[in-house]
């Protein structure tokens, strides 16, 4: 995933602009803005238009379907683009994931009629199988040596069952709450997707320096949208055990109270291990905790 490091001091700069695809619309569309936001670089987009251009770094951006994003990678109308991996293995194009990027989170699940046994994916021998992904779902059939017919339309998958069509469905999910609606239920998932930047397989050393110097921010913010920066008193002879539950970046910063007998720490927890180790350091003695979001974070 990582990219070769190269100096930026030898080259003409008006050749290290990047040409970014995101969705023009849609959840992906807003996330990536955020992201591009967080990452300091101001674009501008006006209303309904298809490209803009950053005023404070060397990136283009296309605002394109969501669906055409690889054709459009991949052919080098676009450097690079924000686009759901979903989308990139069903399109199957001539581009390199790069970065995940945390955002636009589902998974692509089976889902069959609320009243039907699924055990397992033999379920669907024989079936017709209603889908927008014929071919993350033939590849997942292949694997698992099951002949069935698959059925593509382009929308409205969960109402193929009800009216006849299909005796099954694959379609994206994040709540399940479509799917309950028309007498449905999740059965297996077959893909976890989130939102990824791909990359064309021509970049010139200068696009390569500018890639590097985007990626560096966006895994910045992403740092610190996966952490908290702790404060907390702790009486001196707690200090230990206190100080062995806060791993940190390398070590919890330790200075002393005005009282006596007293330090306050300082360090750095990853969101999916805070409440527990939160919860461990008021059993320990930990004091007056305080919790302050990370804007970015450099390591």
């Amino acid at each position: 995933m990582g990219l070769p490091v190269v100096s930026p001091f030898f080259f003409n700069t008006d050749n290290m602009k990047l040409k970014l695809a995101i969705q023009k619309s849609g959840r992906l569309h807003d996330d990536s803005m955020r992201l591009l936001k967080e990452c300091g670089i101001d674009i501008s987009n006006g209303v309904n238009k298809l490209k803009a251009e950053a005023t404070n770094f060397p990136l283009e951006v296309f605002f394109l379907r969501d669906d055409d994003i690889p054709q459009y990678v991949e052919d080098g109308v676009a450097d690079i683009g924000f686009v759901g991996e979903n989308v990139v293995y069903e399109k199957k194009k001539k581009t390199t994931v790069v970065e995940q990027l945390g955002f636009g989170k589902c998974r692509l699940s089976i889902a069959v009629r609320k009243q039907e046994q699924y055990t397992d994916a033999g379920f669907l021998t024989g079936k017709k199988i209603a889908t927008s992904y014929p071919v993350i779902v033939a590849a997942f059939l292949q694997e698992k040596g099951i002949e069935a017919e698959i059925h593509e339309i382009s929308g409205s998958v969960e109402i193929a069952p009800g009216i006849g069509l299909a005796d099954a469905i694959c379609d994206l999910v994040s709540s399940g709450s479509t799917l309950f609606m028309n007498g449905l239920k999740e059965a297996e998932t077959i893909l976890r997707s989130q939102a990824v930047l791909i990359r064309n397989s021509d970049l010139s050393e200068e696009q390569l320096v500018t890639l590097n110097r985007l990626l560096f921010r966006i895994q910045s913010v992403k740092k610190a949208r996966n952490n908290k920066y702790i404060l907390l008193n702790a009486p001196n002879e707690k200090l230990p055990e206190i100080i062995g539950l806060l791993p940190g970046m390398k070590s919890p910063t330790v200075l002393p109270l005005a009282e006596p007998g007293w330090s306050s720490v300082h360090s750095v927890l990853n969101e999916n291990d805070f409440w527990d180790i939160i919860e461990q350091l008021k059993a320990a003695g930990a004091e007056g905790i305080l919790v302050v979001p990370i804007e970015k974070m450099i390591v």
